[in-house]
């Protein structure tokens, strides 16, 4: 849930900068960039603090060493995060976001499968999670256009 509050807020605090005369801001999509790239880089420092094996276990055990997936990425989605708010670069890091996202959402469906505990909670409901993963998928579409 800490990523949708970061997109929201991060999208509502931006944008709001541009009204009040952070002119680059004022356009939604430029705001959105910045909201999104805050997302992700929240999402990624879970991938080696205290969460780092929550995310592990989420993994779906056909994939071999599921260490090195979760640091992978995390490193992507670091990259990802910079290169969505660079003009030149934009669009390519939104639709390689996207195909993240997409290629992550299996462990997020064995966590709400096996009820895998996330930082001490029991991981969201497959109907919920897929609505978020929807928002998040729009937001780094949008955020590429």
């Amino acid at each position: 849930m800490a990523p949708f509050i970061t997109l929201i807020f991060a999208f509502i605090l931006l944008y709001t900068g541009g009204l009040l005369g952070w002119t680059y801001m004022a356009q939604w999509q430029h705001a959105l960039q910045g909201a999104v790239a805050a997302m992700f880089l929240l999402t990624a420092s879970a991938h080696w603090g205290k969460r780092r094996p929550d995310l592990i276990r989420m993994v779906p055990m056909i994939f071999p060493r599921p260490d090195w997936i979760v640091t992978a990425t995390g490193l992507l989605e670091i990259i990802g995060a910079v290169l969505l708010v660079i003009p030149f670069t934009s669009t390519a890091a939104s639709i390689s976001l996207a195909i993240m996202l997409l290629a992550m959402f299996p462990a997020n469906i064995r966590a709400s499968r096996e009820k895998l505990q996330l930082a001490g909670k029991e991981a969201m409901l497959i109907k919920a999670r897929t609505l978020i993963q929807i928002v998040f998928l729009l937001a780094v579409i949008l955020a590429g256009l």
